[in-house]
């Protein structure tokens, strides 16, 4: 295979990877929306992190790649992850 032809198929799975991300936090928090268990609030918000994160990968494997975003782009899924942690651990109903 060539070079471009990964590139294409690396940029078309960060895009996926995107989409999957986003499709996940807006089903689950819509679900949310209807049924206010916290749970489902707290694994949206932790997938929209994973979904800035993976926009970040894309702005910075493709768009930037001379600049090195590795440590900005792990912020929203250290963020998203702690809100999981946070709604599992300390949030729970009684």
């Amino acid at each position: 295979m060539s070079a471009e032809l990964l590139d294409i198929v690396a940029l078309v799975v960060y895009i996926m990877c995107a989409l999957t991300s986003a499709t996940c936090a807006v089903l689950l928090l819509r679900g949310y929306r209807s049924s206010h268990t916290r749970l489902l609030l707290w694994s949206g918000l932790c997938f929209v992190g994973f979904f800035l994160n993976a926009i970040l990968i894309i702005v910075d494997v493709r768009i930037v790649p001379a600049t090195d975003l590795s440590v900005w782009r792990s912020v929203p899924s250290l963020a998203g992850l702690s809100c999981l942690l946070y709604g599992m651990i300390w949030d729970t109903e009684t």
